[in-house]
C-alpha cells in the first residue's frame, strides 16, 4: 500500500477497514490522523491504536504522536490520498451497481427519494441529507456526503446486498473536499443554483464551480443537466462529458415538461423525449421545480437503458420526502405544510407552488440559521413577504448567534413588501399563531426546518420537531 502511495512508511500490518475518527475505529483498520481546522488527528492516534487501528496514515506532524513499534504510512498530504485507497481497500464496490449523483442548490433530498421510488427500494440504496438507505433499511451516515471511507464502506454493503442503484446527493462541499474522488458516478445530475454556502465559497461563481465540477470527466462518465436557471444553461454547454439536458420551462431540451398543472396533492405533466417518446408523469409533491426534479431522475435512469415509462409509474407511487412539502393533516379546514426552504430560492419555490392550489391566504412562518451566511438573511424574509400573504418571523438554529439580530435581518427584508409581518421569537409560540389565524381554504408554510428533529440554540440542541408540534398546535385547536 506504501509503495503504491509512494509513501514513507513503517512496518507491516493487515488492514481490513480505514476510519477517521476514533470513535468509528474497530480492530484491523488503518486509522487516517489528518491535520484539521483546529487540531490535528495524530493527537488521538495512541486512542486509536488502543481501539484496534493496526497502522496510521499521517502526515509528519502527526507522525509525532504516533505511538512507538506502530506500523504508519506518512505523506505530504494524507487526506488527498484517502479516495483512492479508500476504494481500492474495499475493492472498487460501486462498479458492481448504477450509481447516480445529485447536485443542486434545492431538490437533491427530493431527486433521491425519487429514485428510490422509481426502482423500488429493494433495488435502491440512497445517500443523502435524511440519511442513508439500502435496500429500503436505514444505515449510519453522518454526512449529506461521507468522507470517503464511510463512503466506500457504504458501498460495499451495498454491493453485498446487491443492490442495482444508488443515489447520491453530492454536496459542494464535498466535491471540493475531495469526498467523491477514487470513483467516477454512472451518471451525475445538475438540479439549479441559488444563493447558499457563502459562508463556505468566497462568492456564487466559485460555488458555481464546485457544483459544476460533478459533470467532468473525473466525477462522471455522463450527466443530466435540467437548464431551468443560467447555470444549468451554462453548464449545458461547457461541460466535457455527454449531457442530457431537461427543462420545464420551455427551453430547447432532450426532455421537455409541458402541460404542466397544479393538482391538490401533487402535479401532473407530459414528458417529451428523444426520439419522439411521450411519458405521463405525475409527481405526489406541489410545484413545477419538483417535476423537475423527477424528470432528471427519469433521463438519469433512461441514460442507464431503464424504460421511462416504468420509472414515471415508479415516481408517480412515491410516498414523499420526509420535511419536504410534507403535509400535516389532523382534520383541519385548511392545508398545513413543512418544508425545509432554508435559502430564498427554496422560499419562493415553495410558497409559489402552493399558490396555485391555495383558494385563501398564505401564512408563512420563517426564520434564518444562525453561523451561516448573513447576507441571505434580508433576501429570506423578503422572498417570504413577496410571495406569501403573511409572514411570521421566528427562530430557526439560532446555533451561537443571538436569535435577535438574526429576526432583524431577516424582518429587513421585508420592509418594501405588501404581506402582513409580525415577529415571534419563540418557535413553537409562532406555530401556534399561524395555526390559529388559518381559515378555511388557507396554507400554512412552517419553513426552515423540515425532517430535523432538533432546534439548536446556544450551543444546545433542543428536541423539536416542525412536523410534531404543527400536529400538536392543529389538533389544540380542534
Amino acid at each position: 500500500m506504501a509503495r503504491q502511495l509512494g509513501a514513507r512508511a513503517f512496518g507491516e500490518a493487515e488492514v481490513t477497514g480505514l476510519s477517521l475518527n476514533t470513535s468509528d475505529v474497530v480492530a484491523g483498520d488503518l486509522y487516517a490522523a489528518l491535520p484539521g481546522s483546529t487540531t490535528h488527528g495524530g493527537r488521538y492516534a495512541p486512542q486509536a491504536v488502543s481501539e484496534g487501528a493496526v497502522a496510521v496514515l499521517t502526515d509528519a506532524a502527526g507522525l509525532q504522536c504516533v505511538p512507538d513499534d506502530t506500523p504508519y504510512i506518512v505523506l505530504e498530504d494524507p487526506r488527498a490520498a484517502l479516495p483512492e485507497l479508500a476504494a481500492e481497500l474495499y475493492d472498487h464496490p460501486s462498479k458492481a451497481f448504477t450509481t447516480i449523483g445529485i447536485t443542486g442548490t434545492q431538490g437533491k433530498t427530493t431527486s433521491t427519494y425519487l429514485a428510490e421510488a422509481a426502482l423500488g427500494a429493494e433495488r435502491s440504496a440512497v445517500i443523502g441529507t435524511i440519511g442513508t438507505r439500502v435496500g429500503g433499511v436505514p444505515a449510519r451516515s453522518a454526512l449529506t456526503t461521507p468522507e470517503a471511507p464511510a463512503l466506500q464502506a457504504l458501498f460495499a454493503v451495498m454491493r453485498e446486498e446487491e443492490i442495482e442503484v444508488c443515489a447520491m446527493e453530492v454536496s459542494s462541499h464535498a466535491l471540493a473536499q475531495g469526498r467523491v474522488d477514487g470513483f467516477v458516478f454512472d451518471v451525475g445530475v445538475f438540479l439549479n443554483l441559488g444563493r447558499d454556502h457563502l459562508d463556505f465559497h468566497a462568492d456564487m461563481e466559485e460555488y458555481f464551480a464546485a457544483k459544476a465540477s460533478l459533470l467532468t470527466s473525473a466525477h462522471a462518465h455522463s450527466g443530466v443537466v435540467v437548464v431551468d436557471d443560467e447555470y444549468g444553461r451554462r453548464l449545458a454547454t461547457g461541460a466535457t462529458v455527454p449531457i442530457t439536458t431537461v427543462s420545464t420551462r420551455g427551453e430547447p431540451a432532450d426532455w421537455r415538461a409541458v402541460d404542466i398543472v397544479a393538482l391538490p396533492h401533487g402535479t401532473e405533466a407530459r414528458l417529451l423525449g428523444p426520439e419522439a417518446v411521450e411519458v405521463e408523469l405525475f409527481v405526489p409533491l406541489p410545484g413545477a421545480f419538483n417535476v423537475a426534479n423527477a424528470a432528471a431522475v427519469l433521463a438519469a435512469l433512461t441514460v442507464q437503458g431503464h424504460d421511462p415509462h416504468e420509472i414515471a409509474r415508479g415516481i408517480a407511487e412515491s410516498p414523499g420526502v420526509p420535511g419536504r412539502m410534507e403535509r400535516v393533516d389532523a382534520g383541519q379546514d385548511f392545508t398545513a405544510v413543512v418544508d425545509y426552504a432554508h435559502k430564498p430560492d427554496a422560499v419562493v419555490a415553495v410558497l409559489d407552488a402552493l399558490r396555485p392550489v391555495t383558494p385563501g391566504r398564505i401564512i408563512v412562518v420563517i426564520g434564518a440559521g444562525g453561523d451561516r451566511d448573513h447576507g441571505k438573511r434580508p433576501l429570506m424574509g423578503a422572498a417570504a413577504a413577496r410571495h406569501a400573504d403573511v409572514v411570521i418571523v421566528t427562530d430557526d438554529n439560532p446555533r451561537t448567534e443571538e436569535p435577535a439580530a438574526i429576526r432583524a435581518a431577516v424582518l429587513r427584508g421585508t420592509r418594501k413588501e405588501s404581506a402582513t409581518v409580525m415577529e415571534i421569537g419563540g418557535r413553537q409560540a409562532a406555530i401556534a399563531e399561524a395555526v390559529t389565524m388559518a381559515g378555511p381554504g388557507d396554507t400554512v408554510v412552517v419553513a426552515g426546518k423540515g425532517h430535523e428533529r432538533g432546534q439548536e440554540i446556544a450551543g444546545v440542541v433542543h428536541p423539536f420537531d416542525d412536523r410534531d408540534v404543527l400536529r400538536a398546535c392543529l389538533e389544540a385547536r380542534a
